[in-house]
């Protein structure tokens, strides 16, 4: 058959007879096979040139755009003990519905009468101080008082001054007289004893002369006297006027610093009273604390704290609500790879758990059961996982998300990048490499578009 011997056996030997010979010895089967592989080849060539959207696929969880509509846990303010529960774990609360009620298990509040004895306290110090500023204002009317009895007194000091000055004036002007009295008297004593030599005159008129020049001279001297008397109750008066200021500057100040020490006891109460209406505002906010009430409306999901007695420190959670009312948003977690390429208005395509679907990664539009949505934020720091967290809200411009979604349900997302063909997306995958990067045409104007929607 191969033709290496010489010697043919061909001639005895009839093809015809076999069918394997005719099957396989046919010219036509030949064109078969080579047509099947060029068209799978042409169908090949023809599938690797569609267009692939590439994506960045990260898993997450369902939360809350608002920071206030996500599940919380209901704190106490104060520390207490357990008294009665109002409510049942799954109830719907309004907001202000009382939840729990605590009693007191500080000493410091253990007087039920501790907010009626601090408003008496208070309006006894509101007495003092009353008292005080009563007190205030008597010395300051004795300020006044004293400063107008100063005055007239100076003014009276002055007077007897000028009064006594004019008595020292008329005192001078009498003892200038005795003086030109008493030499006019001497001369007529010499006169006189030159007319008794002579003969003219009598014993006795010298004598009268003699005795009228002592009495002239006791005269003066009696005026010298009184004169020098005069200046110094001149003299006194000015002193008594210096007296006088300085008695009451000594009162006034007295009256000043006791005045002082009232209206720094005046501030010291006043200060008192404003700590106690501190202290009295604290007691009765204090007060409004032992009914625990629901921050909004919302669901009653887990009480932390259970039983009767139990006591709670301050800030210790008790209940979680969760909010009744809620725009639902999804926390997809990136790895830093792909963190570069998200950015705010980029589109995500969404497969929820619990919900039906069949995806095709490269071909969103053929995918059915995924929900659109959009970025919204971008932490710019990694979580303890080394990802990093993309707040991302429903798209207005798709269908609705499920009705029935809650906060915490799990979501695998689909941030869709760039169209490339498929056979890039095949080679970009076997070598590892990133999606490739790219910017939206106007991002800003697609978040004011969806912000408008």
């Amino acid at each position: 058959m191969l033709n290496i011997s010489e010697k043919s056996i061909s001639e005895g030997f009839k093809k015809d007879n076999y069918k394997a010979f005719a099957t396989v010895f046919q010219p036509a089967s030949h064109k078969k096979v080579s047509r099947y592989i060029l068209a799978f080849l042409v169908l090949l060539i023809a599938i690797l040139c569609l267009p692939w959207t590439q994506n960045i696929q990260a898993n997450g969880i369902l939360t809350s755009l608002k920071p206030e509509q996500r599940p919380q846990t209901i704190q106490s303010t104060i520390a207490g003990r357990i008294e009665k529960w109002y409510v049942r774990e799954g109830d719907l609360v309004q907001k202000g519905d009382t939840i729990v009620q605590l009693s007191e298990i500080k000493v410091d509040y253990f007087d039920p009468d501790l907010i009626d004895r601090t408003e008496s306290q208070i309006e006894s110090k509101e007495g003092a101080l009353e008292a005080y500023l009563d007190k205030v204002q008597a010395l300051e009317s004795q300020v006044r008082a004293l400063e107008n009895g100063m005055h007239m007194k100076i003014e009276q000091t002055r007077n007897k001054v000028i009064q006594v000055g004019f008595k020292v004036i008329s005192d001078s002007i009498d003892y200038e007289a005795s003086v030109i009295n008493l030499d006019i008297a001497k001369k007529q004593l010499d006169r006189e004893q030159e007319l008794y030599k002579q003969g003219l005159k009598s014993l006795t008129d010298l004598e009268a002369k003699k005795l009228k020049v002592q009495e002239t001279n006791a005269k003066m001297i009696s005026q010298e006297n009184k004169l020098q008397n005069t200046r110094n109750e001149l003299l006194n008066a000015k002193l008594e006027l210096e007296t006088v200021r300085n008695e009451y500057l000594d009162k006034i100040a007295k009256s000043e610093s006791e005045k002082f020490s009232a209206v720094t006891s005046l501030y010291d109460t006043e200060a008192g009273i404003a700590k106690m209406r501190n202290t009295l505002s604290n007691y009765s906010i204090r007060s409004g604390f032992y009914f625990i009430t629901a921050p909004q409306t919302g669901y009653l999901t887990k009480a932390i704290k259970a039983g009767l007695g139990e006591t709670v420190k301050e800030g210790e959670e008790i209940i979680s609500i969760m909010p009744f009312e809620f725009e639902l948003a999804v926390e997809l977690y990136v790895k830093p790879m792909d963190f570069a390429l998200m950015e705010k208005g980029q589109h995500v395509r969404f497969i929820f758990d619990g919900w039906p679907n069949i995806v095709f990664s490269g071909w969103p539009g053929a995918s059915v059961g995924t929900f659109g949505g959009t970025v919204v934020a971008i932490d710019n720091f990694a979580n303890n996982d080394g990802k990093y967290r993309v707040l991302v809200a429903p798209d207005k411009g798709e269908k609705r998300w499920p009705e029935a979604l809650r906060p915490g349900s799990g979501a695998k997302g689909m941030a869709l990048i760039k169209d490339v063909p498929l056979w890039y997306e095949l080679w970009r995958q076997l070598n590892g490499f990133p999606p490739d990067y790219y910017k939206t045409t106007n991002p800003g104007k697609a978040a004011d578009k969806n912000e408008k929607k």
